[in-house]
């Protein structure tokens, strides 16, 4: 290898410097690039969060009027029950009032027929009780003779 001359050295030297003086002004221009980019970033994640507060604001007042629509639908839905069954509750206490009177006339029946049948029983039993004392008295008395 030739040993190079001065000529040659000073002529890449400057060169080179010649290339690391206009360092500073791609840097600038980076470094200018860099925060218009960072203000482009910023911006546009400002304008996604306002964008999804408004989403999410939307979608809260739609979940909140759902939800009062199906609040409403429900409580108009136990109104209709509570209707229903108070009228069927009603019935069967209606029914059931029907039943009971039914029950009670026909068991005062029967204790009437019942009733009736012991008293005939028990008068039997007395006059059957007055003949047999009768009975007993006559015999128990002595017999006068008769006159005659």
């Amino acid at each position: 290898m030739q040993p190079r001359t001065l000529e040659t050295r000073v002529e890449r030297l400057e060169r080179k410097v010649e290339t690391l003086e206009t360092l500073p002004d791609r840097v600038a221009g980076l470094e200018l690039q860099i925060s218009q980019f960072r203000a482009e970033v910023h911006d546009e994640f400002s304008a996604t969060r306002s964008e999804l507060r408004q989403e999410m604001r939307t979608l809260n007042d739609e979940t909140r009027a759902d939800m009062r629509a199906l609040n409403d639908e429900t409580r108009a839905q136990m109104r209709t029950l509570n209707d229903e069954t108070r009228t069927e509750m009603r019935t069967l206490n209606d029914e059931t009032r029907t039943e009971m009177r039914t029950l009670n006339d026909a068991t005062r029946a029967d204790m009437r027929t019942l009733n009736e049948a012991t008293l005939t029983q028990m008068r039997v039993l007395h006059e059957d009780v007055l003949t047999r004392l009768k009975l007993m008295d006559e015999h128990a008395r002595p017999k006068r003779p008769r006159r005659g």
